[in-house]
């Protein structure tokens, strides 16, 4: 990327470096300030891409691969049960193939800015931290903000519940940038160190179980498949969960939405039931959206009922049974059966396997002493395992907020390759 002036930089270099360091602040508002940076990202880099002429940044076998699953979600909405809704989010797609490419070409120019980045997230991470706890103790968030469930914690979340999510989802960056910019003998370190047992609890008093499962998972991968990092992730998650036990102790609803809920909605602390009912899959409305979505799937196998169209579909007299209905099946791999079909499935089911086949090439690299990916690697890894693991209810796999997370993270995997180098 070849910048020849002052005003060119500043509207092609400055202006989404600036956007993307926002990003941890713009995901904390919701979905529109992320979105509309992300978008703007991607639009200043095609018209810098027209406008000088130079497409051989798209020239890579993953952009084709997300090219031709671009295309079909498109194909998909098209010609099945067409409605605005489906065709908005397939066409729109795009920006986030392109948005990845932008930031990969944006590191290649100069990548001082990644530290600014770090900063920002550190930034976030302390403010939500200070507050969670702050409502958590006093039952109001600084700016006087209540939860909806006096058993759960929100911050500046609000009436959404994603306080957890936020989170465990970037902790994996968070983590990996840490142990990339600041050596244990750094004064930081030890702040950081604190920050990364906190979010742990707070995530657990977020009362959201999905997230508390992800963390716990990143954590596993880094203490498995790390090298220098086994005995840092191990101090930081035996701390937070001997924090857990303290806090479960003096304040037992915080463990009773984790755990005694789950147990119960599973039925799995009631014999008598699970001899009744049988055991459910999360929870019975869980289970009555798989099977519910599995009914619809059995009917529409090669390309499903349409990008979003399970909602519509899930109300229909021979898929429906009681609370079966819900906007997505919750499960991003029952979602892709159900609305893109095999076809669509077959994507996300190969980067799941390329991911496994990296990750076993690495388990067996490291039995010989040597190290395929390196630490920062595998902490970005750790973070798109979450968005991989099949096992566990899951929001949307068309989600906006969700999306613009996930591909957060592989600028920063091309990145770490390049610092190898």
């Amino acid at each position: 990327m070849i910048i020849n002036s002052h005003k060119e930089k500043f509207i092609f270099y400055n202006i989404p470096v600036f956007l993307f360091c926002l990003l941890p602040f713009f995901l904390i508002t919701g979905p529109f300030l992320s979105d509309l940076s992300i978008s703007l990202i991607s639009l200043l880099f095609l018209i810098y891409c027209l406008k000088e002429k130079k497409f051989t940044y798209f020239k890579n076998k993953y952009f084709y691969f997300f090219l031709i699953f671009w295309i079909y979600l498109i194909f998909n909405s098209l010609i099945n049960n067409i409605n605005l809704d489906s065709l908005k989010i397939s066409f729109f797609y795009f920006r986030y193939g392109v948005f990845v490419i932008a930031m990969i070409t944006l590191m290649k120019v100069d990548d001082k800015f990644v530290k600014y980045f770090f900063y920002c997230m550190f930034l976030c991470f302390t403010i939500l931290i200070i507050d969670g706890f702050y409502q958590y103790f006093v039952g109001e968030n600084i700016f006087g903000i209540k939860s909806i469930d006096k058993s759960r914690i929100s911050s500046f979340f609000g009436d959404e519940m994603i306080l957890g999510s936020y989170l465990s989802r970037l902790w994996p960056i968070f983590f990996g940038l840490s142990i990339l910019f600041f050596k244990k003998k750094d004064k930081l370190f030890i702040i950081l160190v604190l920050i990364f047992i906190l979010s742990e609890v707070l995530i657990f008093l977020s009362g959201e179980r999905t997230a508390f499962f992800y963390i716990n998972l990143s954590a596993i991968f880094v203490i498995i498949f790390s090298h220098k990092l086994f005995k840092l992730r191990l101090i930081t998650l035996v701390s937070s969960l001997l924090l857990l036990l303290i806090i479960s102790y003096f304040n037992p609803s915080a463990k009773e939405r984790i755990i005694d809920k789950t147990l119960t909605q599973m039925n799995l602390n009631n014999p008598e039931k699970i001899k009744e009912e049988g055991m459910y899959i999360f929870s019975k409305e869980h289970m009555n959206h798989y099977i519910s979505a599995y009914k619809i799937f059995l009917d529409n196998k090669i390309i499903g009922v349409g990008v979003k169209n399970f909602r519509n579909f899930c109300n229909v007299e021979r898929y429906k049974s009681k609370n079966s209905c819900s906007t997505h099946p919750h499960n991003i791999y029952i979602q892709m059966l159900t609305e893109t079909g095999i076809i669509g499935f077959l994507f996300l089911i190969f980067i799941f396997f390329y991911f496994c086949k990296s990750m076993i090439k690495h388990l067996f690299s490291k039995f010989k002493g040597k190290y395929y990916f390196t630490d920062f690697e595998i902490c970005i890894f750790s973070g798109i395992i979450i968005f991989l693991w099949p096992f566990i209810p899951t929001g949307s796999v068309f989600n906006n907020w969700l999306n613009i997370i996930a591909y957060m993270y592989l600028p920063f995997l091309i990145w770490g390759k390049k610092l190898i180098k």
